[in-house]
Parts: C-alpha cells; sequence; structure tokens
C-alpha cells in the first residue's frame, strides 16, 4: 500500500513537471513562425512536444498570464522574410530580429497589430520597402530601432504621433525626402533620433525650435540651410551631430545649451566665428573641421585640449591648437 502510494506520488509529481504553461495559440503562433523559416538550428529548442515558457530560446513568457511578451532573435542563419504571423501575439512587449543580414523583404504591416509592443528593433538586417506608416498605432512603444537595413522612401510624419516613444533609430537606411515637420511636435516625451547616414534632402524644419532633443544625429545626408534652431540657452540637448551635410549659417550667433557635451558640425558650409561661449562648455567634445569659419579659437575651456583636426580645414581659423594668428 505504501509503495502503491509513492509512485502515485512520483506520477503526479511527474505530471507537474510536464504540465504546459504556454498559452496554445501562442504556441501554435510561434511553431508557424518557425515553420515559415524552414525550421531553421537556431530555433531547435522550439519542440512542439516541449512547454514554450520553460524549454525554448528567444522568447519569454508572463509569469502571471503565461502568455508570450518576448521574441528576441538575433545572430544566426535565419533566411526569408519576417512572417505576417509576428503580428498574431497579441500580449507581445518586445519584438527583436538583429544581425541576420539574409533577412529580407519589407517590415510587415501586421506588426501594428500588436498594440502592447513596447519595444521594436528590426536592425541589422536587410530589409527594404518603406517605414510603414502604420507603426504610428503603436501607442505604447517607447524604442523604434530600424537601423542597417535598406529600406527605402520618405520618413512618415505619423511617427511623431506615438506618445511614448523615447528612442527612433532609423540611420544606415536609403530614405529620402525632408524630415518631417512634425518631428517638432511630438506627442508626448521628445525621443532621442538618429537619422544618419540616408539620403534625406531639404531644410530641417523649423518646427524643431519647438523641442528640446537631448540626442540628434543627422549626420551623412544632404540636409541644407539653418540647423541653429537645434541649440538655444534653454534647452538641454546633450549630443548633436550634424556632419557631413550641406548646413549653411552663422555659427558665431548660436547660443548652445550648457548641457552640450558633444557637438560634431564637420563637412559643411558653416562660417563665422567660434563663439566665446564655448570655453564655458565642459567635458565638450567638439569637430567644426572642413567648414568656412574664420577668426581666433577662443581661449579658455576644453578648446585648446583638442587635437587641431577638430579646427583643420577652414577658411581662416587660427590659434591654439591651430598656427598663431598674423
Amino acid at each position: 500500500m505504501k509503495a502503491l502510494f509513492i509512485s502515485l506520488l512520483v506520477l503526479d509529481l511527474l505530471s507537474l513537471s510536464f504540465s504546459e504553461l504556454c498559452n496554445p495559440h501562442d504556441k501554435k503562433v510561434l511553431l508557424q513562425i518557425k515553420n515559415h523559416f524552414g525550421d531553421p538550428y537556431l530555433l531547435a529548442s522550439w519542440l512542439s512536444d516541449m512547454d514554450c515558457c520553460t524549454s525554448w530560446n528567444a522568447v519569454e513568457c508572463d509569469p502571471t498570464t503565461n502568455r508570450i511578451v518576448s521574441l528576441r532573435i538575433f545572430s544566426g542563419d535565419l533566411s526569408g522574410e519576417i512572417p505576417a504571423e509576428v503580428g498574431d501575439l497579441p500580449y507581445l512587449e518586445t519584438l527583436e530580429f538583429h544581425k541576420l543580414t539574409n533577412i529580407t523583404g519589407p517590415i510587415p504591416p501586421s506588426i501594428s497589430n500588436l498594440i502592447h509592443l513596447i519595444s521594436l528593433r528590426l536592425s541589422r538586417l536587410n530589409l527594404t520597402g518603406p517605414v510603414p506608416d502604420s507603426l504610428s498605432k503603436l501607442k505604447n512603444l517607447r524604442v523604434l530601432v530600424l537601423s542597417f537595413n535598406s529600406l527605402s522612401g520618405s520618413i512618415p510624419s505619423s511617427l511623431a504621433l506615438m506618445p511614448e516613444i523615447d528612442i527612433l533609430e532609423l540611420d544606415r537606411n536609403n530614405l529620402t525626402g525632408p524630415i518631417p515637420e512634425s518631428f517638432g511636435n511630438f506627442a508626448g516625451r521628445v525621443p532621442g533620433i538618429s537619422l544618419s547616414h540616408n539620403q534625406l534632402s531639404g531644410k530641417i524644419p523649423a518646427s524643431l525650435n519647438n523641442r528640446d532633443f537631448r540626442l540628434i544625429d543627422f549626420s551623412r545626408n544632404k540636409l541644407e540651410g539653418d540647423a541653429s534652431m537645434l541649440f538655444g540657452p534653454n534647452k538641454t540637448s546633450g549630443s548633436v551631430d550634424l556632419s557631413r551635410n550641406l548646413l549653411e549659417f552663422n555659427l558665431s550667433k548660436v547660443v548652445f545649451p550648457n548641457t552640450l557635451t558633444y557637438l560634431d558640425v564637420n563637412h559643411n558650409k558653416i562660417f563665422g566665428s567660434i563663439p566665446t561661449q564655448m570655453t564655458q562648455l565642459n567635458y565638450l567634445s567638439l569637430n567644426v573641421s572642413y567648414n568656412r569659419l574664420c577668426g581666433q579659437i577662443p581661449q579658455g575651456g576644453k578648446l585648446q585640449t583638442l587635437d587641431y583636426t577638430a579646427y583643420f580645414h577652414n577658411r581662416c581659423l587660427c590659434g591654439a591648437p591651430l598656427a598663431s594668428c598674423k
């Protein structure tokens, strides 16, 4: 009798240990995703007879509801387009495909169904097509990273309608057209923005004067005209990179925020002189080379500690660390 009791107890424990936690719908969708990619070795742990919440890699379940809340696939041999089925995981908060250069095709519209999504990273892939306007439906999204792809077309103005967006990275693509005027009127918090290494053109919208961006990277585009609206004494910008554009404005009339620690404007058409106020900026990393600046580099602060390459190839800039003024 005692042996029978122990046997039943062991069976009960075994049944508990192999009980399924993963939601059946979520598991079905994940197996469809695996099948879409041709049953790759990267997803070898996705076995139909194993619990996806406890045994599968690249996914995470909410400990309370056991619904899939995270799908992160990176650095492996995965080929094909991102399947539309990713939009059928209704409780997903994090979606990431990263460093998978054989992932091709467009960003699936179904991603806009993921209303709980907080972080979307589709980076270092080989995606083509536009940045979908429908991404603006993701009202809880805080992180949008679409860097290092081959996306084309213009930047949707609707991205400014996402009230929680905090990081917006669209750099290293083939995006064209202007920076949207709407980026001066974000619906909620103001994100750090990286749009570098694209083919963006036209003037930086004057509306950007309305917002205080802590980080801006517009480098390596074809932007022209004035960029002084990005600065001001009451702003709290920390890092601004405008290098390798066609910008043309008077640097001597710009008042920089005291919070500025990084400024790169090399390879533009900027004229005037370096403001004396720059000597008051702490921890400043500066590059104004390859412009049309003139006058003496102000003495003081960090300006003389920088390498001469931060200043060279200007029209008539002089003084340490460059040659003395005549």
